[in-house]
């Protein structure tokens, strides 16, 4: 405090004098702003430590998706070949044949600008030694030539064609530079070798893919205004880079002598893969950083990308040269705040209020996060084959246990999880990872791969090192078959004529390890099973002594809680409350219940057909579907959907489902009840699930669209419900059409 003492009349002259307290004070004050001084310098180190753990982490993002769009170009191209061998080998037999083959080649992707095919001397008799057709695009249409014997053209010299006789493996070649009578171009070429029953190559298959557009790619996206990339053969040599009038050569080569130097001295990577280089950049006068990242499939390319210091942190040079000039402002206010001191009760009453806002803030979060969770469980009130019941209660105003369940395709996607801790931080990670189970699962019915999915984005920029248990199921309601995979969380109660835990592999929880593979497991439940599903809240609750309510306690309160859902959570929750009174609640508690019962339906029609695998018996199929259609008298408009929707089908199966001309069976069933006609395919194929194929963008141009999916869009369309299930080495898909 300031004490002030004043002599004489009020018109006579002052003086003031501070107590001995007022000193210790100001002292204190002094010391306190010295020490500000000092946390900002410690705060600037630290802080510009974390900046350059962002930035590798941005740059790290940045080099994977240009990598990821290289890498797809290239993938297409070996997908485009490996899906036409079958169209090269039926070519063989007829020389002429081939040179169409190489014109369809480069007619089904738009990266590819060539495609050959380079046989083994003799091969054809009739062509001489050599024999090499060749497609490749101009402006607008597409040539195709005998390429072998033009001049001094001969590829059995080449390297690359004897690098794949010898190795009998394919391979990308270094990029190259052509020139047409469009221009030059910048291509790489993916050399794949045809074996014949010895073993022996015949044909080896070249596709011509367009680098032209990848130094655009690179540098259209600056994630600073002076930054540029690069993209490298694993011997540094230059792929694509920035345009001249964007950054001169002198600066290229400069960064391509200091990567060719690292390589050299074989320079330590981090975790990420990603190695980092500090040097000056003589040109330009600043410190820069270059990161690269190698390609981990052939061709083993390097991605690289030159970053600025002052772009990267100037800002946080500017403020820590703001902050040392208002720290130092501070010193001359030190009187002020002296004064100020004797307000401490409004500064009180500040921080109550500002108290009191933190709490109705923490409220709000609540009812945003209770409203993530499902709210009603209305959807399933008519249905009769499952019934799905609730809860979860928080241990302070947000938690971090999560649930959810929707349905798709007659089947009921679940999950349960726990987040490691409690508080906000968990509630974030607990919306993301509801987020993350929603997105996965819209398209994809097995839980490994959901699961899959969110551990890869759950362990990127993981630096508080949180971590989720986590449980995903996928019931398939007509067939009861429950697809399951856990990651570290507690294993469910299956109530049948035992009550027991599912013996399901506990895998790792979530944000541990990005690249864990998740294995999924199977259970087939009994009509009237139920699931019990529960976080660690429920064990692990402890009474006033310390003691925990344990498994032992939950499967014996299962044994005696109702049969439906609501009545085993209601039940449950009592039972925990019994045990521990008083005590305060540690932990967020969540329990799932869900019940399931098998339909036993009495159908007006129930018949079969079975077809060979040949789209000759295509008549039989529409005359079988026609006849079904006829005894529940549809209308015909119904009828050409359904016949058109269940030919698709059937005949997609004739045509893929048996590989390597084997034939093969197809039954056909068809149910009908009162309410609605199912057409049930079984095939004993390989495996297809046309469900997990994404829906085709009808708005493109014909000539724009990948090949297929239409007729996947198709069923979609007509048919109420699409099902499809893997049981014992069989196909099953499930087409269902409500008619009344």
């Amino acid at each position: 405090m300031i004490n002030i003492a004043m002599e004489g009349k009020y018109t006579s002259s002052k003086r003031f004098f501070l107590s001995p307290q007022a000193w210790r004070s100001l002292g204190i004050i002094v010391l306190a702003a010295s020490l500000m001084e000092l946390i900002t310098a410690i705060q600037y180190y630290y802080t510009r430590n974390i900046l350059e753990e962002e930035l590798e982490q941005r740059v790290l993002t940045e080099l994977k998706v240009k990598t990821f769009a290289l890498k797809q170009v290239l993938n297409s191209a070996e997908l485009t070949l490996q899906e036409h061998v079958w169209d090269i080998r039926r070519s063989l037999n007829h020389s002429d044949s081939t040179f169409e083959v190489s014109r369809r080649l480069i007619m089904v992707n738009d990266h590819l600008v060539g495609s050959c095919l380079a046989f083994a001397p003799y091969y054809y008799p009739e062509r001489g030694r050599i024999f090499e057709p060749y497609a490749y695009k101009q402006a607008d249409h597409i040539e195709v030539t005998q390429l072998a014997g033009k001049g001094d053209h001969d590829y059995t010299t080449h390297p690359a064609f004897i690098r794949v006789i010898t190795d009998k493996r394919p391979f990308w070649s270094a990029p190259y530079k052509y020139k047409s009578e469009t221009g030059e171009q910048s291509l790489t070429t993916y050399s794949y070798p045809l074996l014949d029953q010895n073993g022996e190559v015949i044909v080896v298959c070249g596709l011509d893919v367009s680098l032209s557009w990848l130094g655009d790619t690179l540098n259209a996206h600056r994630i600073y205004p002076s930054s540029f990339g690069l993209f490298l053969t694993p011997d540094n040599q230059l792929i694509a880079g920035p345009l001249e009038s964007q950054v001169s050569k002198n600066r290229v080569n400069q960064v391509l002598e200091l990567i060719t130097d690292s390589t050299s001295n074989r320079m330590p990577t981090n975790s990420n893969d990603i190695k980092a280089i500090k040097y000056y950049d003589k040109e330009k006068g600043e410190k820069a950083y270059i990161y690269m990242m190698t390609m981990k499939q052939d061709p083993h390319w390097r991605a690289a990308l030159v970053c600025y210091d002052k772009e990267a942190y100037g800002q946080l040079d500017r403020l820590r040269l703001l902050l040392t000039l208002l720290l130092t402002a501070g010193f001359v206010l030190i009187g002020f705040i002296i004064y100020r001191t004797i307000h401490s009760i409004i500064r009180l009453q500040k921080a109550n209020f500002e108290r009191h806002r933190i709490g109705s803030e923490l409220q709000v979060a609540k009812h945003i996060q209770k409203s993530m969770l499902p709210a009603s469980f209305s959807p399933f009130a008519n249905r009769q084959d499952v019934d799905i019941y609730g809860m979860l209660v928080p241990a302070r105003e947000v938690g971090g246990d999560l649930f959810d369940y929707f349905l798709r395709d007659e089947k009921l996607f679940f999950c349960i999880g726990d987040v490691s801790g409690k508080g906000v931080p968990s509630a974030m990670v607990m919306a993301q990872t509801h987020s993350l189970f929603r997105m996965a699962s819209a398209h994809e019915n097995n839980p490994s791969k959901v699961m899959q999915a969110i551990n890869e984005i759950s362990c990127q920029h993981n630096e508080s090192n949180m971590f989720v248990t986590f449980f995903i199921g996928v019931l398939d309601l007509p067939t009861g078959r429950l697809h399951c995979c856990n990651a570290g969380h507690d294993r469910p109660v299956l109530i049948s004529s035992t009550f027991e835990q599912i013996p399901v592999e506990a895998n790792i929880p979530l944000g541990v390890f990005e690249d864990f593979m998740y294995k999924e497991q199977q259970v087939v439940l009994d009509n009237e099973a139920m699931l019990f599903l529960y976080t660690d809240g429920l064990t692990e609750a402890m009474d006033a002594s310390h003691q925990q309510f344990g498994i032992s306690r939950v499967l014996q309160q299962v044994k005696l809680a109702h049969a439906d859902c609501q009545s085993l959570i209601h039940e449950m929750t009592e039972a925990v409350h019994r045990f521990v009174l008083n005590a305060e609640q540690s932990d967020d508690l969540t329990m799932l219940a869900i019940s399931y019962h098998r339909k036993e339906q009495s159908f007006i029609v129930d018949e079969h057909l079975t077809l060979e695998a040949d789209v000759r018996q295509t008549p039989q199929l529409n005359a079988f579907v026609k006849d079904v259609c006829a005894k529940i008298q549809l209308d015909n408009s119904l009828v050409r959907k359904l016949r058109l929707s269940v030919e698709e089908a059937v005949v997609n199966v004739m045509s893929y489902a048996y590989q390597d001309n084997h034939s093969g069976k197809i039954v056909i069933e068809a149910k009908a009840d009162n309410h609605a006609l199912h057409f049930v395919i079984k095939d004993w194929g390989v495996y297809f699930d046309p469900t997990k194929n994404s829906r085709v963008d009808t708005f493109q141009r014909a000539e724009d669209r990948p090949i297929g999916g239409l007729g996947i869009l198709l069923m979609r369309e007509m048919m109420d419900s699409v099902n499809y299930e893997r049981i014992d080495d069989c196909n099953v898909l499930t087409l269902s059409k409500v008619y009344n």
